[in-house]
């Protein structure tokens, strides 16, 4: 027990001087690209204003935004499915689930996939003073992942994932040769590309009641260059705490909770966040979330609501936005007891 506490501490050490140091890193605004992979479609994390990264959830949900928030998950499998309509008619699509053999004895395995359908665009070229039509184009996009998360001591868990990231933004012409007729006879090139990026998380329970602690990486990759330029993924780092303030007058979590929960978020391609979260759940069934997030030129506060009966869920989130349409999405939770395990 003293080994694994002194390993928990030395590398929770670690990680807090490697993301403050990444913290103190020159600011870099709009110098990333796959920014596919800062949204996401689950309802509970966005209705939380995704001030997440220290909420313990023992759900395959917890792989959307800290891999070791799920360390301590004891039913066999869990499973989680959002859609969303984006901005611009951008659907998104996630799944996630996990695995806990011997009640996470060895640490719990998961999977997580998502999807990006930009919907379809016209191709044109530039010919001389017009412009030359070549039908039409459908750019995708996704990752899937591996995740590993184990409970170290009691009071400390660590994660990580690695994911397969892929961005098909269709074939184009780059040059062309004129024929007899002097028509244009154009060559064209698939512009795709493809990356392996790591996430990295630590949940520490500080032994003060149910208050948690954060800290989570993602999307730390090399650069990728389309053609000419290079860009990275959007690293992003989190430090949060959250905690159940009922906790402070001893009432009993599975009548009433109040999750409260505060996150920092420094991306690598624009100015820092705080993230604000709220949700009040009656006898583990309904929660109802308030997210604020600031500064933010569009997005700024976040609704959602939870219905949960034993292991299947249903949330609900709605995103305010000034100039584009609000956003709403809708997640489903499911356990292995459905199946009888």
């Amino acid at each position: 027990m003293k080994i694994k506490i002194y390993s928990s501490s030395l590398l929770f050490a670690i990680l807090f001087f490697t993301a403050l140091s990444y913290a103190q890193e020159r600011v870099k605004l709009a110098q990333s690209g796959m920014k596919f992979l800062s949204i996401n479609a689950d309802a509970r994390m966005i209705g939380l204003g995704e001030a997440v990264v220290s909420v313990e959830n023992n759900e395959a949900s917890s792989l959307y935004y800290n891999p070791a928030a799920g360390s301590r998950q004891r039913a066999l499998f869990s499973g989680n499915l959002g859609i969303m309509n984006f901005i611009a008619d951008i659907k998104y699509t996630t799944a996630a689930l996990s695995f806990a053999p011997m009640e996470a004895k060895y640490g719990v395995i998961g999977f997580a996939f998502q999807n990006v359908d930009y919907g379809e665009f016209i191709r044109t070229v530039r010919a001389g003073d017009s412009y030359d039509s070549l039908g039409t184009y459908k750019p995708t996009a996704f990752y899937a992942g591996v995740s590993y998360s184990y409970e170290i001591s009691e009071l400390f868990s660590v994660g990580g994932m690695v994911k397969y990231v892929y961005q098909d933004l269709g074939t184009h012409p780059y040059a062309f040769t004129l024929d007899n007729l002097n028509n244009r006879i154009y060559k064209n090139k698939k512009f795709d590309k493809n990356v392996i990026a790591y996430d990295f998380g630590v949940l520490y329970k500080t032994g003060f009641k149910s208050l948690t602690l954060g800290i989570v990486i993602r999307n730390f990759s090399p650069e990728i260059e389309y053609v000419k330029e290079s860009f990275q993924l959007p690293l992003t780092m989190k430090i949060g705490l959250s905690m159940n303030v009922l906790d402070l007058y001893d009432i009993p979590s599975n009548e009433h909770s109040l999750l409260v929960s505060v996150n920092g978020t420094k991306p690598r391609d624009y100015k820092e966040q705080i993230n604000f979260g709220l949700e009040y759940t009656a006898f583990s069934s309904l929660s109802l979330r308030f997210g604020y997030i600031n500064p933010t030129d569009e997005q700024s506060y976040n609704f959602g609501v939870g219905l949960k009966f034993k292991d299947l869920g249903f949330d609900y989130s709605f995103s305010k936005w000034e100039v584009f349409d609000n956003v709403h999405r809708i997640s489903i939770t499911f356990g292995s007891s459905l199946l009888g395990f």
